[in-house]
């Protein structure tokens, strides 16, 4: 998505996917969550789990990014949060979710505030956010890709090709690709940051830049009615010198550890029958974005 604190956007302008430096932190661990957060839960893991069956509603904090969590043209909630989220509540024994619609940036101060229960926005999970929440298992990994013009003609398909061949680079707001891109030795100035993958494809078709970086699942969604541009193959971009793999997640307070690890169980439930990708493959997903990362794995610890 790349999307963005975006993918995160843990502060106001940062998206989902940012995860290196300057992102405003989130998310936590897998099941047994990162030990320094641990310490932060109450002594039976928090009561929102039994709260939530006794309402029999949960409030998920989305960000209206498609596909991830939004509310489409006939007002309905979706994305693959939010569906999925549906399905392992209704088992946790809640049968209603209630979306609660939020900047990306506020996903985190709002969840902790108590706006809302849940975040549902396919947050990726890195050690920064994973001081501020606790997260689930991931439900997807993600690799990058970008959109190029038809036939590639500069021949990009990583972000050291990009840094070679002097490429005019866009990506967007608050996107983690910004950090890859500077990590291959691009000037951060020199990037054209937009709105989201739609106006990287405009750009790109206009010819305004010759490279748009994404996660791979929304270039090629974006590019297949373009008669100008294309996606490349999914590639993983390097972080201290090795790939990276992003995982996104649902995130939870601190506090509510019980919360979290029963969602654990339906998810990997969910992985183990197939039912995931069922669940998830009308927003684009496919068996490559399948995944048995742990949060504890992409906190770091």
């Amino acid at each position: 998505m790349a999307p963005p604190n975006g993918n995160d956007r843990d502060t106001p302008g940062t998206t989902r996917r940012s995860l290196l430096a300057g992102v405003a932190a989130l998310g936590a661990l897998g099941a047994a969550g990162c030990s320094r957060v641990a310490t932060a839960s109450t002594e039976d893991g928090g009561d929102l789990l039994d709260r939530l069956r006794a309402a029999g509603v949960v409030r998920l904090g989305i960000a209206g990014e498609i596909p991830f969590g939004y509310i489409d043209k006939n007002g309905d909630l979706t994305g693959e949060a939010p569906e999925l989220a549906k399905v392992i509540f209704k088992r946790l024994g809640v049968d209603k979710v209630q979306p609660v619609p939020t900047e990306f940036g506020s996903l985190i101060p709002g969840l902790n505030s108590q706006q809302f229960d849940v975040v549902a926005a396919g947050m990726y999970v890195n050690p920064e956010r994973c001081e501020q929440v606790i997260f689930s298992d991931p439900d997807y990994q993600m690799l990058d890709s970008f959109i190029v013009r038809k036939g590639n003609p500069k021949g990009l398909h990583d972000y050291k090709d990009v840094v070679e061949k002097k490429a005019r680079f866009a990506t967007g707001t608050g996107y983690a690709e910004i950090q890859y891109a500077v990590e291959a030795g691009y000037e951060e100035g020199d990037i054209l940051i937009v709105p989201d993958q739609v106006a990287g494809l405009n750009a790109v078709e206009a010819g305004r830049v010759d490279v748009f970086a994404g996660t791979a699942l929304t270039t090629r969604e974006v590019v297949k009615k373009s008669a100008k541009a294309e996606s490349t193959k999914a590639f993983a971009p390097l972080v201290e010198g090795e790939p990276h793999v992003d995982g996104g997640a649902f995130a939870f307070r601190p506090t509510e550890t019980k919360l979290r690890d029963a969602f654990n169980v339906e998810l990997a439930k969910l992985k183990k029958s197939g039912e995931l990708l069922r669940i998830l493959k009308p927003f684009g997903f496919t068996e490559n974005e399948m995944t048995d990362l742990t949060a504890k794995e992409l906190c770091g610890g």
